[in-house]
């Protein structure tokens, strides 16, 4: 046998290091962002449950409105890594820098938004009226750093696009120390109780977002891109990003309506239903890593005229995908004796949550799959399908899950729902995949 025949292709390898040099720290900002609420939970939780009841109405308002518009991230990237790959690192940084003032208009509109409503929201989200006050002050406050929060997507999506995740990698345990410190400070030094806590959230916002424009600033001034709003520009960025918003609406919409299920299917159900999600989530942040490493070398790729390169990534990227599922869902099913008892002690909540968690890890392949594609049409500015197939899959997804109530169904048929989705989603981004139309070669798509 030949040395070359042991070894990968060059081509293979030189994926694999891109794909790893950019997914690793990308998983790391990924993880270190929701830490700012478990901290804010941590510090809080001892001063009453009234004050942490308050502040889990507010953090779930707060964390909705900001998922919202990760299109910022999405689209920003894909258009940035086009025009990296075309060699116009002056016009990448400036269509960087739409996508930044886009976040700017869109977090003042939300501030204006929230801090009127507040006290609606608040109760609508159906807040005792103990934990309201607490939830309203937290909300009010903290909606401040909005507009910060969507810069450091805007932005997040630029460093991507310039192939660059150890920044934000930085810049995310950086806000992790500092909000931590912040909160402490200001909740029992200063006595501010739970407003401390979102005043120290939102002076760790805004320092990752004056940190980010530091260096994108920087980079413009390197290459000469102007740093002004541009309408047309802006108009562009956001036109890229409706589509995303939509496909992110339509995903956000399946989590709800599976949540109103469990609900629905009791207590019992639904506390494992809630610890089932966290660990699917968490699965996420590491599949979502690979997503992004798509977004950006598929970008990149079209943006040279390399569309033999661009396939050559989406496959390799797709194994990575199978192999990180087949992992994450041996991990789910060994590690559970290690998890469960950190969440529950009931026997009942248990004996619901294991079945479904072995639907769980028996998806987690083709969720591997899915989020690398989801990645790659990302990428390659194929916005408008992925919204189509997200609102289908929607739409497959939500008679079903509806009816399991009804039909004396459980949460693990519920689990069997959202595989379902999942196989959906799979079929239809597998179909655009080998139909070869979101390969569009170009500075634009």
């Amino acid at each position: 046998m030949t040395k070359a025949s042991t070894t990968q292709p060059p081509s293979r390898r030189r994926h694999d290091r891109e794909i790893i040099a950019l997914a690793v720290p990308a998983f790391g900002a990924l993880v270190a962002e929701p830490l700012f609420v478990i901290v804010d939970s941590a510090i809080i939780g001892h001063l009453g449950t009234p004050q942490l009841a308050g502040l889990g109405v507010a953090a779930a308002l707060l964390t909705t409105a900001v998922s919202i518009f990760v299109f910022l991230a999405y689209a920003t990237t894909a258009a940035v890594a086009r025009r990296v790959g075309a060699g116009d690192l002056a016009s990448a940084i400036r269509q960087g820098m739409d996508g930044i003032w886009l976040a700017l208009l869109i977090g003042a509109v939300v501030v204006a938004a929230t801090l009127p409503l507040a006290p609606w929201l608040v109760d609508v989200f159906g807040a005792s009226d103990t934990a309201a006050p607490y939830a309203v002050t937290y909300l009010r406050i903290s909606s401040l750093g909005i507009p910060a929060m969507l810069v450091v997507l805007a932005a997040t999506g630029v460093l991507r696009g310039l192939q660059d995740t150890r920044t934000p990698l930085y810049v995310a345990i950086g806000g992790f120390a500092v909000n931590g410190a912040l909160n402490a400070l200001l909740v029992y030094g200063a006595g501010l109780g739970i407003a401390g806590s979102a005043w120290g959230t939102v002076i760790a916002q805004v320092g990752m977002a004056v940190a980010y424009l530091i260096v994108v600033v920087r980079g413009a001034r390197r290459h000469d891109a102007s740093l002004r709003p541009d309408l047309a520009g802006i108009r562009a960025s956001a036109q890229a990003g409706a589509p995303l918003l939509a496909r992110t609406l339509s995903l956000r919409a399946v989590l709800m309506i599976a949540t109103a299920v469990a609900a629905r299917l009791g207590d019992t159900d639904i506390a494992a239903h809630q610890i089932i999600l966290s660990l699917w989530s968490l699965a996420a942040f590491a599949l979502d890593a690979i997503a992004i490493a798509g977004q950006a070398i598929i970008g990149r790729y079209l943006g040279a005229g390399d569309a033999k390169g661009a396939r050559e990534a989406c496959r390799r990227m797709i194994q990575w995908g199978v192999a990180s599922g087949v992992v994450l869902g041996l991990l789910i099913v060994l590690a559970r004796p290690l998890f469960i008892p950190l969440f529950t002690d009931d026997s009942s909540v248990r004996d619901t949550l294991l079945p479904a968690l072995l639907v769980v890890a028996l998806s987690q392949p083709v969720a591997g799959v899915v989020f690398v594609l989801d990645g790659v049409l990302m990428g390659a500015g194929d916005g408008r399908y992925l919204a189509w197939a997200m609102i289908l899959t929607l739409a497959v997804f939500a008679p079903v899950a509806l009816l399991i109530p009804g039909l004396g169904g459980g949460l693990t048929a519920l689990w069997w729902a959202m595989a379902l989705m999942m196989a959906v989603r799979l079929l239809t981004l597998w179909l655009r995949m080998r139909s070869g139309r979101w390969i569009v070669t170009g500075a634009t798509r």
